[in-house]
């Protein structure tokens, strides 16, 4: 697999679709990794003409594992001792901008998902030059009064670490029941199927609790999200209990001209029956960017 060397961490990376075409870069969430991006859903937006580009985040998948920096205290982060974080959420934005530079891409439209979401959003405000189009999905702006979690999703945050393969399987399918679309429910096998892949490709648990700290220790994005000039769509689930539909409402309002797209029955991931609408929504803002820049 292709690495990125860049920002002090390698990033293991996949390119789907024509080199030659216009580059649409995909941000995974906490824990997250690239294969969360479903090869059919990859495919579905290299068809429409488009050089589809997928990473591991750092202290996820292939890339490079932080264990230096140990595990987060998150008691003083909770008390609001923000300077116990490994990392922020604009290390990770500035990591993604550098594998833009490794690829040669001046200019990429950016769909983040989820934490993803979060650090597209981050990248936009940070190098909105990087940015041509962005489209946020089940994702929130860092307002802590918007995008969140219901008591029973909350929880899977706080479950320390299965210790085998066996366990880690089952917390994973039992968790995706939980935050999983009740409109359009995946089955058992489907499930398994996805968290086996993930566990044996990498297992990290404790990049995924850095990754957490990440996300709570970065500040509000609203002020900088008013700023952003890029075209933009907004994609939430309406029964979304990991991360409100309210966070992509908040979202889509503090953005000028955003487009916002509310699924009812979706919940925090990505059905197979909604890939045909989201990529086609994801399509349409792309080309609303080349309207606007021409």
């Amino acid at each position: 697999m292709p690495i990125a060397r860049t920002n002090g961490v390698e990033l293991a990376y996949e390119t789907l679709g024509d080199p030659a075409a216009p580059p649409l870069l995909l941000i995974m969430g906490l824990g997250a990794q690239l294969v969360d991006w479903p090869q059919e859903f990859c495919e579905l937006l290299a068809g429409e003409g488009l050089r589809v580009v997928r990473f591991d985040n750092r202290d996820a998948g292939l890339s490079t594992q932080l264990e230096n920096l140990g595990v987060p205290d998150f008691a003083a982060l909770l008390s609001g001792d923000r300077s116990v974080a490994p990392y922020l959420l604009a290390d990770m934005a500035a990591d993604t901008a550098g594998l833009l530079d490794v690829l040669g891409i001046t200019r990429a439209h950016v769909v983040g998902a989820s934490m993803g979401g979060m650090i597209a959003q981050q990248l936009t405000v940070d190098h909105p030059g990087r940015v041509a189009s962005l489209c946020s999905i089940m994702s929130t702006t860092g307002d802590r009064t918007v995008g969140r979690s219901t008591p029973e999703a909350a929880a899977l945050l706080g479950r320390p670490p299965a210790t085998s393969r066996e366990e880690v399987l089952a917390a994973a399918v039992a968790g995706a029941r939980v935050i999983g679309s009740p409109g359009f429910p995946a089955t058992e096998e489907e499930l398994l199927r996805r968290a086996s892949a993930k566990y044996d490709r990498a297992y990290r648990p404790l990049g995924t609790l850095r990754q957490y700290a990440a996300v709570i220790a970065s500040p509000d994005r609203t002020p900088g999200l008013r700023e952003v000039t890029a075209p933009t769509l907004v994609v939430h689930g309406e029964d979304d209990p990991l991360v409100d539909v309210s966070g992509g409402r908040a979202t889509a309002a503090a953005i000028p001209g955003a487009r916002l797209l509310t699924v009812p029955g979706m919940g925090h991931d990505l059905p197979r029956e909604l890939w045909p609408r989201i990529t086609e929504a994801i399509v349409a803002n792309v080309r609303r960017a080349v309207v606007d820049a021409g």
